[in-house]
């Protein structure tokens, strides 16, 4: 039991030392990654904005009013500003395998996924996560819900759901590069793409589309259907009611698939040198 438990434990500490290595590094100029961290703000604050605006305009959108809508952005922009904090830079694994860095991962005492994960780990990423939480924490403040115990709690169950569902679309994402390393751009059309599709009500792109980001990319389980179950609002494109229940069973899926797919990987690549 003792060694099971060190081995779940083992890469949580081992990131925890590398990030902090970062850190450190980062944190001897402090005006850079003050800078830095407010430039981050300040694109989150732009697509606030945007949100507003659009809502402005249209008065509502798919039946969400500004500031469900903004409750639906605060859950996307949380969940994957914070799975982009502890997980974003392995999209930058075709560049290691290019540069040869990989190779050297793969022979530390430490797994090659969680030096992947915690490489230039920077406090800057805070600023995507600081402001998405603040609007979370303003929307949901002014949404007409009655806050029952069984609601409270389910809200941290769903964002760490959606923040795990993030993480694993990253890695799933990044094991394209073992094949072709030049595919960063087309995992970033995953990403960064699904996080902008997912900050908005989902039921405004289609019945289509809702289907395939629910049975194939589960970035409806980010925002859409959570936003749903706090609401408790029947879907307006006629989806199982279920599904707004399903984040956590999927979130673990979607880690199971992504832990398979990095063995995978892991075990068909070639080294720079072969």
């Amino acid at each position: 039991m003792v060694h099971a438990a060190g081995a779940v434990l083992r890469p949580v500490q081992d990131y925890h030392r590398l990030a902090w290595i970062w850190v450190r590094a980062f944190a001897q100029y402090p005006a850079s990654l003050l800078l830095m961290s407010l430039a981050v703000t300040v694109s989150v604050l732009a697509q606030v904005g945007a949100v507003v605006i659009v809502f402005g305009h249209a008065g509502t959108l798919a039946g969400f009013t500004v500031y469900e809508g903004l409750m639906v952005f605060g859950l996307a922009a949380s969940a994957f500003g914070v799975a982009d904090m502890f997980m974003g830079a392995v999209e930058r694994l075709g560049s290691h395998i290019r540069a040869g860095s990989f190779d050297a991962m793969l022979v530390r005492p430490v797994s090659p996924l969680v030096q992947l994960a915690a490489d230039e780990f920077s406090p800057r990423r805070l600023g995507k996560v600081v402001p998405a939480l603040v609007v979370l924490g303003i929307a949901l403040a002014n949404i007409d819900v009655e806050w029952t115990p069984g609601r409270v709690l389910l809200l941290p169950v769903m964002m760490l759901s959606g923040v795990l569902i993030c993480g694993a679309i990253w890695v799933a994402t990044a094991c394209l590069q073992f094949f072709v390393a030049n595919a960063r751009e087309a995992a970033n059309s995953l990403t960064y793409g699904g996080q902008a599709l997912s900050e908005y009500p989902l039921a405004i792109y289609g019945r289509e589309i809702v289907r395939s980001v629910t049975y194939v990319v589960p970035l409806a389980f980010i925002s859409w259907q959570p936003a749903l179950l706090v609401l408790d609002r029947p879907d307006p494109l006629g989806m199982p009611e279920a599904l707004r229940h399903a984040g956590p069973v999927i979130a673990v899926l979607a880690c199971t698939g992504a832990a398979l797919l990095w063995r995978f990987g892991l075990r068909h690549y070639r080294s720079t040198g072969s």
